[in-house]
């Protein structure tokens, strides 16, 4: 299946001659030290949308970890006068980190010159959401994974303006994501998807046509793909997944 990629609306694309950003090459070759599971494709659809922004925008990032993706975000930022909320509860534990992911995450900021642009906020998405009110403009989810809290997470596009965009990683990949979204934007009335770059597809609030819906349920073939794939490197069969078109001993993303 061949991988649509969403259109970014005009606006923010300073430095860019015949295709090539260098504010995006510079943004992700500082973003690409830093461990994590975003491509460097994702990462453009993370600057195109933050980019596109009127100046003074502001963006939600939901689970930052140690600022891969969050560098790509406040790089874009900064040449509109934006910034970032970044939401992480820094969960103790060998998975997460706790306190020591939230050093890293701040050193990482500091070195990619960003640190004035991000608030970061250690909490949980619902208790951050349970006393947020104001607007934003872009909403980025890649918390965790299960289907209860990607549910939760989705909630924050009440903060978005009609029109705008709620970009989510690991769909079409997780289950709990994708589950998530299979129950709350294939039958919404107001979120659409329009897009999807591997695993991260971007919503939109605005009313679905028919023709969205068919386009999010032609992205479920990809899913039980990589279902099947994760399913057969848990079982050690490498070999198997290769046939697949799968390329080394992490899950698809």
């Amino acid at each position: 299946m061949v991988e649509s990629r969403p259109v970014a609306e005009s606006g923010g694309n300073e430095g860019t001659e015949n295709g090539v950003d260098e504010g995006f090459d510079d943004a992700f070759a500082l973003a690409d030290r830093i461990p994590g599971w975003l491509t460097r494709d994702q990462a453009r659809v993370l600057w195109d949308a933050a980019s596109a922004l009127t100046d003074g925008a502001h963006v939600v990032e939901i689970g930052s970890h140690q600022g891969r993706s969050t560098v790509v975000l406040a790089r874009a930022l900064g040449r509109n006068g934006g910034r970032l909320t970044a939401i992480d509860a820094f969960v103790d534990s060998p998975r997460y980190g706790g306190a020591s992911t939230r050093a890293v995450l701040l050193a990482n900021l500091e070195q990619a010159g960003v640190s004035s642009i991000v608030d970061v906020v250690v909490a949980r998405s619902r208790q951050a959401r349970s006393r947020w009110s104001e607007p934003i403009d872009l909403l980025w989810v890649d918390g965790k994974h299960d289907y209860w809290t990607c549910t939760d997470d989705l909630r924050w596009t009440r903060h978005l303006p009609d029109g705008g965009r709620c970009l989510v990683h690991d769909a079409f990949s997780s289950i709990g994501v994708t589950s998530s979204l299979m129950l709350n934007v294939l039958p919404s009335g107001r979120l659409r998807l329009i897009g999807r770059v591997g695993s991260l597809a971007t919503i939109e609030v605005s009313r679905p046509h028919l023709a969205d819906r068919f386009r999010f349920l032609a992205q479920l073939p990809w899913w039980v793909r990589n279902v099947v794939i994760k399913v057969l490197l848990r079982l050690g069969l490498g070999s198997v997944t290769r046939r697949l078109g799968h390329v080394g001993p992490f899950d698809p993303y």
